[in-house]
């Protein structure tokens, strides 16, 4: 599928554009519309550019509503790949009440795709049970943000397993901000890496086509997994490749086959990028 990150031309008018996308997918069930937490971004999303072309000129004329439209960000996101020990004391005293919260954990990685597992190990109320919460919100929120470029972190089982309370100046923002700074101790020692998304991606095209497809999604770091051929002198190809490696693709697959050939992407799995990419990213990131 083909798809368009869209943003309202006009402040305000975010809601409008959100009930014209609905009746839209309403009356062409092939278009999806959905939002992504992590880039932020609405995409909608269909057979190809032209469905998409067709959709846009409907939201103005029909809809009055004005769009602008950009490639989709690549939801890129962290992990880490070797087991760490973090701890922060929080203190903050500026008259009147203050705040302390102390937290000791260690994370570890999971399996790809397992996502966040949070194990309370306090024993002896070191950190009072009303606040373990807290901490795991806190956890949860240095994850949301990310720590090496930003991007939202999964795949991380985090175990807190002591820390220290005061009876007076700790309360939920003491452990909250304890937790989450214990948990960007850790990570930095804990080899993080950045992983991005993986697609499956299955090409139709004339036989001809078959080697010029071939060295293209070679190009873009993709893998091979069967061809065949079928039917009319063609052949199918079925390959994995990075999802910020496609961008274009639509438009390569015409020039490469005169408009002969057809593919679907589906998503397939999250993989380490290669060091010169994270470095790339990580410096972006830093310039922004």
């Amino acid at each position: 599928m083909s798809g368009l990150a869209l943003d309202a031309q006009t402040r305000g008018d975010e809601q409008k554009m959100a009930i014209a996308l609905e009746k839209i997918t309403i009356e062409d069930p092939c278009l999806n519309v959905e939002h992504n937490a992590n880039t932020n971004e609405t995409i909608i999303k269909g057979l190809g550019e032209l469905q998409l072309r067709v959709a846009l000129e409907k939201m103005t004329e029909s809809y009055h509503v004005n769009t602008s439209t950009h490639t989709p960000k690549i939801d890129y996101r962290e992990t880490i790949t070797t087991p760490a020990e973090g701890h922060h004391r929080h203190k903050k005293q500026s008259g009147g009440a203050g705040q302390f919260g102390e937290v000791f954990l260690r994370i570890e990685p999971l399996e790809r795709g397992q996502g966040f597992e949070f194990v309370n190990a306090i024993v002896g109320g070191v950190i009072p049970g009303q606040y373990i919460p807290a901490v795991e919100k806190g956890l949860r929120q240095a994850m949301q943000h990310g720590a090496l470029a930003s991007y939202a972190i999964q795949d991380v089982k985090v175990t807190v397993y002591d820390g220290k309370h005061h009876n007076v100046d700790s309360n939920e923002i003491s452990f909250v901000t304890a937790a989450r700074k214990a948990f960007l101790d850790a990570f930095t020692n804990a080899s993080p890496i950045i992983l991005e998304p993986v697609v499956k991606i299955e090409v139709t095209a004339p036989q001809e086509n078959m080697g010029d497809i071939s060295g293209d999604l070679a190009s873009r770091r993709g893998r091979i997994n069967d061809t065949q051929s079928i039917e009319g002198g063609r052949i199918e190809i079925t390959a994995q490749a990075p999802l910020a490696e496609l961008s274009d693709y639509s438009s390569r697959l015409k020039s490469l086959t005169g408009g002969e050939g057809e593919f679907i992407m589906t998503p397939y799995a999250y993989e380490q990028v290669p060091p010169e990419v994270q470095q790339q990213l990580i410096k972006e990131h830093k310039a922004k």
